[in-house]
């Protein structure tokens, strides 16, 4: 049986990190005075031109919401009709973990899941699905959108080259691409790019970005290059129930996140806690890494013995539901902003005691 799970033992997510202390001192600076609501205070009107600079597009229109999940389903029901369908991979947030809200916010929009080894879609993949559904005519969802998550949810990331295939492919067949960026800056600082480079210039129609996992306390934002494309989001934003009245609150979140490069200091950090907890781990006998660890999440395959005996120490991680071979478990770790390398030499060295068990 597990035990109690240290507070700094905590692999399981990003989300079981703090605030950044930035963010929240500039929620308290915010909370001064009365200011518009419904977003036409200065810190969303600020945080639009600043979007704007570091995406390099003077036109896009963004939009904070909260959480993750409103930010993805509410982009995909202004890209797809009720009667379309996304295609994604198979272990895609929306499809695994969004309890239909993709669905139910498109109105009826299928989810086509797609075998992605390492959690990346391939072209070849999407042209078989699109054909399929072209072949079957009214009978068949026909694919309006593509859906890639990145980093991806196996800790990988799209190089710069696949996503321009995908942009490129989606455009041909008249798709829209749409990026789950949950943990957009993760990727970023692993290919080296810029925010544009890694988007619309590579034909991203819409961006989920993401600053919960990466230090903020709730904000998100749905990003839309072309202000066409973002045609009834407002609405459809209003109407789901993700329009905060005191919306400077959430806008001056992802202004603090992003000054100072705040969003690629903490991505940083991550990631190179990952790797070295990634590394360490693939040196121990009887453990292997499923993935390469390109972001902050390390996939990992253990014996039963070892696994149960950290969760009695008091290491947290998710068991991942897979198949394995006889006696071993797949386990999920996380670093964050705050990741502590003693936390990971903590973790590397018990696992190192267990590696008999």
């Amino acid at each position: 049986m597990a035990g109690v799970i240290r507070s700094d033992w905590n692999f399981c997510s990003d989300n079981v990190a703090p605030v950044a202390p930035e963010i929240l001192a500039a929620l308290a600076l915010a909370n001064a005075g009365n200011v518009s609501s419904y977003g036409a205070d200065p810190w969303t009107l600020e945080l639009t031109g600043l979007l704007r600079t570091i995406f390099e597009k003077p036109d896009l229109v963004a939009y904070p919401v909260a959480t993750g999940t409103a930010a993805n389903a509410l982009a995909l029901s202004v890209l797809v009709p009720p009667y379309g369908a996304v295609l994604c991979a198979e272990g895609a947030h929306i499809h695994t973990d969004e309890c239909g809200a993709p669905e139910f916010y498109t109105g009826g929009a299928k989810l086509i899941p797609v075998a992605a080894p390492g959690g990346r879609l391939a072209t070849s993949q999407i042209i078989a699905r699109v054909e399929e559904a072209r072949d079957s005519g009214v009978h068949a969802s026909r694919p309006r959108a593509v859906s890639i998550t990145q980093s991806t949810e196996w800790g990988t990331v799209y190089g710069l080259d696949e996503v321009r295939k995908l942009g490129q492919l989606a455009a041909a067949h008249g798709l829209t691409l749409h990026m789950d960026g949950a943990r957009f800056a993760n990727a970023l600082v692993h290919i080296g790019c810029t925010p544009a480079e890694m988007t619309w210039k590579a034909g991203v129609t819409a961006l989920s970005f993401g600053a919960t996992k990466n230090g903020a306390m709730a904000a998100e934002a749905v990003i839309f290059f072309d202000p066409a494309q973002a045609e009834g989001f407002e609405e459809r934003r209003k109407r789901g129930a993700h329009l905060w009245s005191k919306q400077r609150f959430m806008s001056a979140q992802i202004l603090a996140y992003l000054r100072d490069d705040l969003w690629l200091r903490n991505a940083r950090h991550a990631n190179a806690t990952a790797g070295v907890l990634a590394r360490a781990l693939a040196a121990i006998s009887g453990v292997r890494l499923l993935h390469p660890t390109q972001a902050n999440e390390v996939f990992a395959v253990l014996p039963e013995g070892m696994v149960a005996a950290l969760e009695e120490e008091g290491f947290g991680f998710y068991r991942w539901p897979m198949q394995v071979e006889p006696g071993e478990v797949a386990i999920r770790l996380v670093t964050s902003f705050m990741a502590r390398s003693e936390a990971v030499e903590a973790l590397v060295s018990a696992a190192q005691r267990f590696g008999n068990r």
